[in-house]
């Protein structure tokens, strides 16, 4: 018997031709709905990238959307590392620890697929302490991207 406070999440890796549109919808409209709506916040969340990264979805087993997010591969956007990003939890889902999930599904694709390269991500500043316990360590300076302190952070190659 499942967990009613707990859903059953299954995580789907799928490369953009693989989206279903469904998929594809449903990931737009989470990340439109968290990254535009919620925090309020004006700029073109359909960026061009999609179609060069794999995408991790955690689907509940009605097909809901709980969690998400972006990774790209070393090479794809010019950087040696692998990049993750539009890490987001949808709001009926927060409190469930799906972040934490969403990062060591990330992180696990990335030590298996690319083991000698680090990672890096560009994270909100107030999710700094989440992302380095994770491994994470920021580098740089924080700064702003469309109105919103960010840091880059960066977490050295090795198993998730």
């Amino acid at each position: 018997m499942t967990d009613p406070v707990r859903p059953t999440l299954t995580a789907r890796w799928r490369a953009f031709d693989a989206l279903t549109v469904h998929e594809l919808h449903a990931i737009l409209k989470l990340r439109g709905d968290v990254f535009v709506v919620e925090q309020a916040c004006a700029f073109v969340e359909i960026d061009g990238l999609d179609p060069k990264a794999e995408h991790l979805s955690l689907v509940t087993e009605d097909g809901v959307l709980a969690g998400y997010l972006r990774f790209f591969a070393p090479g794809v956007l010019g950087e040696a590392e692998v990049r993750l990003g539009r890490i987001v939890v949808a709001p009926a889902f927060r409190g469930l620890r799906l972040g934490d999930r969403l990062m060591r599904e990330g992180l696990q694709r990335a030590a298996d697929r690319h083991p000698a390269r680090p990672v890096v991500l560009s994270a909100q500043a107030h999710l700094e302490r989440f992302y380095a316990s994770h491994g994470f360590c920021p580098y740089g300076e924080t700064y702003l991207e469309d109105g919103i302190p960010h840091v880059h952070m960066r977490r050295d190659a090795g198993p998730a």
